[in-house]
């Protein structure tokens, strides 16, 4: 401020910031708004933004992400008839709540994305062909996130084919670094030969077996942080998951009730008697299973040579012809001719990105009943999860908002919080991300 002339210092300068961020009004009030997340600290602590959609402004910085601050917000905006947002079930609840006349609607971007995973888990039943998390069997048993799942109860077939894949991938990477290592290969031929990473054939060298993975302690955010509670309270009797999640939340919990519930299920399952019927349709999903494996196996790029993974298949399978490079047509060709898994899955994402570009959703129902129908486990799983949010999908097909201005707005405020590291603290965060009223500035 001195070396611009100007007798006042910054203290003062901030504290008008807030003062007018704090009197804003929505004059003319918001009718279709964008909310999303926003992280104080990655996979720690988020907040909510708000974003005008149709004036392309900001219209409120939460500082957390919860049903009930979205919510109270939403309340005080009789005037909203649009919500766009993610495909995160929270705000989908606070969207209920807060503003049950508005109607809402499913970021398209999200929506393929999730396509894309399911692609993803299917194609790597039968292996990942990737040098990624390098594991042996033992590591895999005691990780934390499934430890309560192999201990409580049976998992599906399908998940169990899809972790042996996983692991059995994994050794015969580590074998093939190895055996070329004792033919006199260097790294670097390796992995000229492998497509792996030079610096990673190196670090796998050193082991005699798979190196064990990192694993994290683990937070309250996870409900296996309170399992000796937990479990006391499942002996003596007390299973209802309201009731104990209210209990770990006083001793510390911050993570979600579907988090919590999902591990209750698992208590569940392993307490209920299995019938007859379920041990027919186990045996069937493992015939069905064991049928598609070798249909399944990982293809050759043609032009290289190396195996194609799972990422870039899915990467390349809801990816239109049009926007494909001459290298990459040769490999969905190839995939196509070497897994008719992966054809088959084309034909439904080619179909699914054909219903949003011809912007009507009646043909959405029957795209959802035919994966379904399809066999395809993962696949299935994306469908079913699409039915529940139907609403708010067929919204985002049939009207053009989404949520990409919530997005922009949110790379904003990330250079502002890095730029103001130290000092980027709510009230300062929210007065510089909204926008300035000229009419309350002095001017002479």
């Amino acid at each position: 401020m001195i070396r611009l002339g100007m007798s006042i210092s910054d203290d003062t300068i901030l504290r008008h910031l807030k003062r007018n961020a704090s009197r804003v009004d929505d004059e003319p009030p918001a009718r279709i708004i964008g909310i999303d997340d926003w992280s104080w600290r990655k996979s720690w602590r988020y907040g909510t933004i708000i974003v005008d959609l149709e004036r392309r402004k900001v219209m409120d910085i939460l500082e957390d992400r919860s049903v009930a601050s979205v919510a109270r917000w939403l309340k005080r905006h009789p005037s909203i008839e649009v919500v766009s947002r993610d495909r995160c079930g929270l705000y989908a609840q606070a969207a209920r709540e807060g503003a049950p006349q508005a109607s809402q609607v499913a970021d398209r971007f999200h929506l393929i994305q999730n396509l894309r995973l399911a692609i993803e888990e299917q194609m790597s039943l039968s292996g990942r062909a990737t040098g990624r998390a390098l594991l042996p069997d033992e590591d895999i048993e005691n990780d934390h996130d499934d430890r309560a799942l192999r201990e409580q109860a049976p998992e599906t077939p399908w998940r169990n084919q899809l972790r042996r894949a996983h692991r059995q991938s994994r050794r015969e990477v580590f074998e093939t670094v190895h055996a070329l290592s004792k033919e006199g290969l260097t790294c670097s031929d390796i992995a000229r030969r492998t497509g792996y990473g030079r610096r990673s054939i190196a670090k796998w060298l050193t082991f005699e077996t798979p190196p064990e993975r990192r694993r994290g302690a683990l937070q309250p955010t996870s409900p296996l942080y309170f399992e000796a509670f937990l479990t006391q309270c499942w002996k003596d009797g007390n299973r209802r998951g309201r009731y104990l999640f209210h209990d770990i939340k006083h001793r510390g919990y911050t993570g979600s009730f579907s988090s919590l519930e999902r591990l209750l299920a698992t208590w569940r399952r392993a307490e209920r008697p299995e019938t007859d019927e379920d041990k027919d349709d186990a045996a069937s999903a493992r015939i069905g299973l064991s049928d598609r494996a070798p249909d399944n196996l990982p293809v050759r790029d043609p032009q290289t040579g190396y195996l194609i993974s799972p990422v870039v298949a899915a990467a390349l399978c809801i990816k239109p012809r049009g926007a494909l490079t001459i290298n990459q047509v040769r490999k969905v060709d190839a995939l196509k001719q070497g897994s008719q898994t992966f054809a088959v899955l084309r034909s439904f994402s080619m179909r699914f990105r054909g219903i949003f570009h011809g912007r009507t959703s009646v043909k959405l129902e029957e795209w959802i009943d035919d994966a379904i129908d399809s066999g395809l486990v993962f696949l299935a799983r994306f469908a079913r999860v699409l039915r529940r949010d139907i609403d708010a999908v067929c919204n985002a097909i049939d009207l053009p908002w989404s949520n990409s201005q919530a997005e922009g707005q949110i790379n904003r405020l990330k250079t502002i919080k890095r730029a103001m590291y130290g000092r980027a603290g709510p009230e300062l965060l929210r007065a510089r991300m909204m926008p300035i009223k000229l009419t309350d500035l002095h001017t002479k």
